[in-house]
């Protein structure tokens, strides 16, 4: 089984960009996508519907051209859910959850608090809200995969300038505190961080200066998985040869 997760910075950028060719040779079962930036009815090109896929969006409502994400699966499920039970983060378009047998794959994108107090403070709501929710899911004899977008990093081998952002958005010790009890604690596992112990890439550059180009990145890209899936992980990669978005795609193979 092999997942592809992608924050696209807008979907319609990304396909100008040539993603939907490069998809098309990854033969991924499941294509997770955030901040998708469109509504479904701006995408009426074939192309957003790739061939023998079951395509599925969740726009975000509370302000149109923000967030929104989606998947593809080769495989049609059973079950498609858009909504958590709480507005605010529902009505940003930032989950969606294919369900297919007793496997939940989870599109994610999880809010960055960089513009400014207002949503750092909403980030930190978000976290909380999510933290029981993701101790239900662990617990109620469902695997799941978690992919998206976190805009948090775990530690300092996922950053390249760690010392100057220790008080910047995403790298705050409150933010690494949280998402480092998920996979620690509370028992989810981080495939990347398990395949490669210690590995020091990025899935993330600021658009600013030189960033992509010196490698000056984030890790804040993820498939945090159960545990039953954490012992089916076979390899994963960061594809960085060709530029969709500010955010690499994340590939993660799974033994069937």
């Amino acid at each position: 089984m092999r997942i592809v997760s992608l924050n696209a910075n807008g979907i319609r950028s990304a396909a100008s960009k040539g993603v939907f060719d490069w998809l098309r040779q990854q033969r991924a079962d499941v294509v997770c996508l955030q901040e998708t930036k469109a509504q479904e009815d701006q995408l009426t090109d074939p192309m957003f519907r790739p061939d023998g896929h079951h395509c599925f969006y969740r726009d975000a409502s509370s302000k149109k051209g923000y967030s929104g994400v989606a998947i593809y699966a080769k495989r049609e499920p059973d079950q498609v859910l858009t909504e958590l039970g709480w507005s605010a983060f529902d009505d940003e378009g930032r989950y969606i959850e294919a369900r297919f047998g007793k496997l939940s794959v989870v599109s994610l994108y999880v809010p960055s608090g960089s513009s400014g107090d207002e949503r750092q403070q909403f980030k930190f709501k978000v976290m909380d809200w999510l933290a029981p929710i993701f101790d239900e899911w662990r617990k109620n004899g469902r695997e799941y995969v978690l992919c998206g977008d976190w805009n948090i990093v775990r530690s300092e081998k996922d950053i390249k300038n760690w010392k100057s952002n220790q008080k910047n958005s995403g790298c705050l010790p409150e933010e690494r505190s949280w998402l480092n009890d998920l996979v620690g604690s509370r028992g989810w596992v981080d495939s990347y961080r398990t395949l490669r112990p210690e590995g020091q890439d990025y899935t993330w550059w600021s658009n600013r200066g030189r960033a992509r180009e010196n490698d000056v990145g984030w890790r804040i890209d993820y498939q945090i998985v159960t545990p039953s899936l954490g012992a089916r992980l076979k390899s994963c990669s960061i594809y960085r040869d060709e530029r969709f978005s500010d955010h690499a795609p994340y590939i993660v193979d799974y033994a069937d």
